[in-house]
C-alpha cells in the first residue's frame, strides 16, 4: 500500500520547512487499530517544538491528536498497524519567527507489527568522512544534512544504513535510528549527550528489560570499535521500525535474545 499523506491545510511554498528545514518530525504508532505510546510520543513532540522555540497551539493537546489519529487513520483509512510520522513546520507569516504559526504534514506507512523485527537483518558500516553534533538540538528529529549524505552513501555502498560518530569519534546512532549493542547480560545503549535520539520507542523497550531483570541497560560512551564486540546489534527506528544488525564490515551478529525480548516486549501490550 501506498503511503497515505494528510496536512492541516494547503501548504504554501513560502514554508519554512521548505525554504530553511524549520520542522521537527515525532512518530507515533497505531498497533491493532489503537494508538500506542501516544502520551510518550505527545510529550516528546511538545519537547521537540519548545527546542526549536515554536508557537505552540493551545489546540496542540493530547485529546487532539487522538481524535485527529482516529478519525483519519483508523476510522477513515481503516489502517490496523503504522507508524505515524508526523512533521511540524514554522509559517513564514510572523513578525519574529517566534510568534509565526506552524502548519502540520503527516505521512502514515503501514506495517505488519510496529512493534515486530524486521525479518531482514541490516547490514551497516561505519562513516568517518562526516560526524553528528552531540548538542541540545541533536536529540530531536530535525533538518540534518549528515542524514541525507549518510543514506546516499550506505546507497552508494549497498548498505542498508550507516553508523554515524560525534566530534570526539565515539558512536552516535545510524542515519536512522539508536544502536544497542548486547554483551554478555548488559545492553550498552549510546547516550543523548554523544548524539543519539530520544527515542520513545526504545525508552519503551528498554523500560521492559529493566523492570522485568532482562538485562542490564547502560549508557555508555562507545568508541567505534566497540561495535565490534557486540554478540548482537539491535537498531530502533522511530521513522522505520526495529531492525536486527546482521554484519558490520566482516563481523557477523546472532539475532536471538533481542528477538525474544522483543516478542515478550510484545505481549506485554
Amino acid at each position: 500500500m501506498e503511503n497515505q499523506y494528510f496536512t492541516s491545510g494547503e501548504i504554501p511554498v513560502k514554508n519554512r520547512a521548505f525554504l530553511a528545514g524549520d520542522a521537527v518530525k515525532v512518530s507515533f504508532f497505531v498497533r491493532d487499530a489503537k494508538l500506542i505510546m501516544d502520551e510518550e510520543c505527545y510529550f516528546f513532540l511538545m519537547a521537540s517544538m519548545r527546542k526549536m522555540r515554536m508557537n505552540i497551539p493551545l489546540t496542540y493537546t493530547l485529546e487532539f491528536f487522538q481524535s485527529l489519529f482516529q478519525k483519519e487513520i483508523i476510522n477513515q483509512k481503516g489502517i490496523q498497524n503504522g507508524i505515524i510520522n508526523f512533521q511540524v513546520f514554522r509559517n513564514n507569516d510572523g513578525i519574529t519567527l517566534s510568534k509565526s504559526s506552524i502548519s502540520y504534514f503527516y505521512d502514515v506507512t503501514e506495517t505488519d507489527d510496529v512493534l515486530a523485527v524486521n525479518k531482514r537483518p541490516l547490514e551497516l558500516d561505519l562513516i568517518k568522512e562526516i560526524n553528528v553534533n552531540n548538542n541540545l538540538l541533536s536529540n530531536i528529529r530535525v533538518h540534518s544534512p549528515e542524514n541525507i549524505y549518510g543514506e546516499i552513501y550506505a546507497q552508494e555502498n549497498d548498505l542498508d544504513d550507516v553508523i554515524l560518530l560525534n566530534p570526539n569519534k565515539r558512536i552516535a546512532r545510524t542515519t536512522s535510528g539508536n544502536l544497542l549493542f548486547l554483551e554478555g547480560n548488559v545492553i550498552k545503549v549510546p547516550k543523548q549527550t554523544e548524539g543519539a535520539y530520544i527515542s520513545p520507542l526504545m525508552e519503551n523497550f528498554v523500560t521492559f528489560l529493566h523492570k522485568n531483570n532482562l538485562a542490564d541497560i547502560q549508557e555508555h560512551e562507545i568508541i567505534a570499535f566497540e561495535s565490534q564486540k557486540a554478540e548482537e546489534i539491535l537498531m530502533i527506528s522511530e521513522e522505520k521500525g526495529i531492525f536486527s544488525v546482521g554484519k558490520i564490515r566482516n563481523k557477523t551478529f546472532e539475532v536471538s535474545r533481542f528477538l525474544e525480548w522483543v516478542e515478550s516486549w510484545k505481549e506485554s501490550f
